[in-house]
């Protein structure tokens, strides 16, 4: 009999355990899809960070368009740049129970609380093109190959000037970087960098500006990115910087070979401040600096087209829609998350990743954003009417 209540009391001790341990993987964010359904009808969650820049309105109506279409009910909101904001929206979906959340983060790190608390009731966190920081309630990330980005940007530079045939300069480059709170912005600059930087050693490239402290053939990635970085990416504050720049370097009449730009509404800015500062600099001349840009805003097809700008890179956001769309049907069937080619560490956990491949579009391809959807033919005239 005592030997009958021992083994009674070890097999309830194993269950205990198996209890506890199947808790504790729960409570990890673990990022397997594997697991209970999702029914249709049911709520998914899209915050994307403001609705005043054009592509995060393409990107949340158009994931939220796909999923309706699917027969899911979807909560989307835009956090008007504002951190506090887009925690209260994720709440607001966890309150109305949302099964899968969305999030293109504001501030990366600042809306971890949020999504732990998404976490905790259950859902899944799906990070949108930014990284999600410093928890462990991330299930997965969906983005481009984000050094690629810097990389094509400076490749443009670089045949531009002709630095690859043995062009000599010294020229006169200016560097920025996006936005300190978004974490691709430092992928982006690294890109760029790690290609560039060779040439500063040379003595090909300098950066005779004090801009961030300057750049030059010591500097790294890490100690530079955000001395260079434009606040919430304005266009504003990229004129502020340009503008500065030009009267502290080049008000006496040097020449500016290029600008590298992480993206286009920073180039809106960089464009408006030497239209200001230099009239005397024209497009389409060779006293118009080599000017590059990512997102492919309709202002950059406008601004390509003119030679106002030279390139930018075409993150085709209605391929990451539908990739994340994949992610949320194989979450809500209970499947394993397919098509994860690569991992993104977050300061906790390395997170499962969807890397989707970047395009330059410079004006040689920029009827390829038409091929694409990206743009209506329509659209494409009326932008790049002369």
């Amino acid at each position: 009999m005592k030997n009958v209540k021992k083994l009674v009391a070890l097999v309830a001790a194993a269950a205990m355990m198996v209890g506890l341990g199947a808790c504790s993987t729960s409570r990890g964010g673990g990022a397997s899809g594997e697991g209970s359904k999702i029914e249709k009808g049911a709520t998914i969650g899209i915050s994307m960070p403001t609705k005043s820049e054009e592509r995060w309105n393409k990107d949340g109506n158009n994931l939220k368009a796909k999923l309706e279409k699917a027969g899911y009910k979807v909560i989307l909101s835009f956090a008007d740049d504002k951190p506090a904001q887009q925690n209260a929206d994720i709440e607001n979906m966890v309150n109305n129970s949302a099964k899968v959340v969305v999030v293109a983060s504001k501030d990366g790190t600042a809306v971890g609380p949020a999504v732990e608390k998404a976490k905790e009731a259950g859902a899944k966190v799906i990070a949108y093109d930014r990284l999600i920081m410093n928890t462990k309630a991330v299930d997965y990330y969906a983005t481009f190959q984000l050094e690629q980005v810097g990389v094509l940007e400076a490749n443009y530079i670089i045949d531009k000037l002709g630095l690859k045939n043995g062009a000599k300069g010294p020229f006169n480059i200016e560097l920025f970087a996006g936005s300190a709170d978004d974490n691709n912005a430092k992928y982006f600059f690294k890109g760029a960098w790690d290609l560039l930087q060779p040439y500063f050693k040379s003595g090909v490239l300098v950066n005779p500006s004090n801009h961030g402290g300057g750049l030059n053939a010591d500097s790294t990635v890490d100690a530079s990115w955000q001395k260079i970085a434009v606040e919430s990416w304005k266009t504003a504050n990229a004129q502020k910087d340009m503008e500065s720049i030009l009267d502290s370097t080049y008000a006496q009449g040097q020449k500016l070979d290029a600008v590298l730009s992480p993206y286009d509404g920073i180039s809106q800015g960089i464009i408006n401040a030497i239209q200001q500062k230099r009239p005397d600099m024209k497009p389409n001349t060779d006293t118009w600096p080599v000017i590059t840009g990512q997102d492919a805003m309709e202002i950059a097809v406008a601004n390509i087209a003119k030679g106002l700008q030279g390139e930018t890179v075409f993150k085709d956001v209605n391929e990451l829609a539908e990739a994340v769309y994949q992610m949320v049907v194989e979450i809500a069937e209970g499947k394993e998350v397919s098509g994860l080619n690569g991992s993104f560490n977050n300061g906790q956990i390395d997170v499962k990743s969807k890397l989707l491949d970047p395009v330059s579009i410079t004006k040689d391809n920029l009827s390829d954003l038409v091929k694409a959807n990206y743009v209506s033919q329509e659209k494409f005239d009326k932008l790049t009417k002369e």
